[in-house]
């Protein structure tokens, strides 16, 4: 986040800073550059869930579109306005963050040293620089710097606008497309800024590092949607640099994705200029034979002579020294500059490390303040009802004390005062009881001897009933 906040400052002080807006699958076409296309009216049948459609910006403006292949790691086109042709500028590569990182809240383009480790996934989806570092391939432009000038020209250097081509191929490409544009489409073009140019490339099964994939054909689609219109397509084979093809749109449209169409309108039709056509592809027949476009064979038209060579050697060694001075002067404009971006960038930070510590500190300092004064009715509360419970357990303990001390001598005095009283009534009641114990100890004694006695009666007389014979009664 530190990261994300110092870029968005060096945004506010340093604002050459190229944009590049993935735009939402919500919006129509590419959005606001839809103005890089006829009609503004993108190409159809490009629908893969893979495609991402990029509006390259600069300086806060629209500079040219890409579509972008997430599986293949490269443009699959570029659409684009000639400007005029322009020296070439120091290349500032940058990366999409969005195209890796859909929930970044960095919404440009950016160098890729600048964001590592705050953007989730980097490279998952794009190339990096390091795709290509050792791997003898350059970072060719579909849209070609060399067409444009100033913002437009900073603009093409990003890797969303780039694909592995070697060397040479790399350098043929440009060279080619650049001569063609610049002395055989725009000529011929009533109307320059209606000149829609669309540069692509074919994918191959070819990996750079297993990762980026290397064209197998690069091609270039213009159209001059103006009156007297006309369209036209080039083909390169990325396996013979030197070859280059001029076809029909239509043509260039079957060796595309089922069911492509490039253009609308009339440059998609066939009411177009024949006569401008064949102009055209005449010029292009020129620059491929290696002749220069629109010259005679005239040996005066060809040579100077005699005098501009010797001015020319004479005024060489003025024309290096001149450029040596220019070049040291903007090497020291690009230190001061750099230092002061690194003053700047360290002071920066330095304020935010401090303001993010000093902000830290506060909230910690608050929320302990917080935290004793809420505490402290709780812990008052607390304290009264501890002394209340206390002075309540005091005087239950002296109530209980004084109730024992009290209850004892009592009880002692009531059973020893009593203690006479229940002696004396009770002697009439022991004499009665002793009386009735004599009196029924002899009733007892009678009762038992009579029945002794008794007893001994009925055994005598069972006795004589059996033993004394019944017939002395008789006698």
């Amino acid at each position: 986040m530190k990261t994300s906040i110092v870029f968005l400052l060096c945004i506010s002080v340093f604002p050459g800073f190229s944009q590049g807006r993935v735009v939402g699958e919500d919006e129509t076409g590419f959005a606001e550059c839809n103005v890089f296309f006829p009609g503004q009216v993108p190409p159809e049948g490009f629908t893969e869930p893979f495609h991402v459609k990029i509006c390259q910006q600069y300086n806060r403006e629209p500079r040219f579109a890409t579509l972008y292949s997430t599986k293949d790691k490269i443009p699959l086109y570029s659409a684009f306005k000639y400007t005029k042709p322009a020296q070439n500028v120091e290349e500032n590569w940058l990366v999409e963050p969005q195209i890796d990182d859909p929930e970044n809240d960095l919404h440009e383009m950016v160098h890729e040293a600048n964001i590592v480790g705050t953007v989730a996934n980097l490279g998952a989806n794009q190339a990096l620089t390091s795709d290509y570092v050792g791997s003898g391939y350059e970072r060719g432009l579909l849209n070609p710097s060399l067409l444009n000038e100033e913002d437009f020209q900073m603009a093409t250097y990003t890797l969303t606008n780039a694909v592995p081509l070697s060397p040479s191929l790399s350098k043929s490409w440009h060279r080619d497309i650049g001569r063609v544009v610049e002395q055989a489409l725009v000529p011929h073009c009533s109307k320059k800024d209606h000149l829609y140019l669309l540069a692509g490339a074919i994918p191959s099964s070819v990996r750079v590092k297993g990762k980026v994939s290397v064209p197998e054909t690069l091609w270039l689609a213009a159209c001059c949607d103006a009156p007297e219109g006309w369209s036209l397509g080039l083909v390169k084979k990325t396996n013979d640099e030197n070859s280059l093809a001029d076809l029909m749109v239509g043509e260039l449209e079957k060796q595309l994705l089922a069911g492509v169409h490039l253009f609308k309108g009339s440059c998609g039709g066939d009411n177009q200029n024949q006569k401008k056509i064949e102009t055209i592809l005449k010029a292009v027949s020129q620059i491929r034979s290696g002749e220069q476009v629109g010259t005679s064979d005239d040996e005066e038209a060809k040579d100077s002579g005699l005098v501009r060579k010797v001015a020319g050697i004479i005024a060489t060694p003025f024309i290096k020294l001149l450029e040596l001075l220019i070049y040291v002067f903007v090497e020291l404009v690009k230190f001061v500059f750099y230092f002061l971006w690194l003053v700047i960038k360290q002071v920066v930070g330095t304020v935010l490390d401090g303001v993010y510590s000093l902000w830290n500190g506060v909230v910690s300092y608050l929320k302990t303040i917080s935290m004793v004064l809420i505490s402290i009715p709780y812990d008052v509360g607390r304290v009264i009802v501890n002394i209340f419970l206390g002075f309540l357990q005091i005087v239950q303990d002296v109530a209980s004390l004084t109730y024992r001390i009290l209850r004892i001598p009592v009880g002692f005095v009531l059973h020893l005062a009593a203690f006479p009283y229940h002696s004396i009534c009770a002697i009439p009641s022991v004499l009665k009881d002793m009386a009735t114990g004599i009196g029924g100890t002899f009733s007892l004694v009678i009762d038992a001897t009579a029945t002794i006695l008794h007893g001994f009666y009925y055994l005598a007389a069972h006795i004589v009933k059996r033993f004394v014979p019944k017939g002395s009664s008789d006698d």
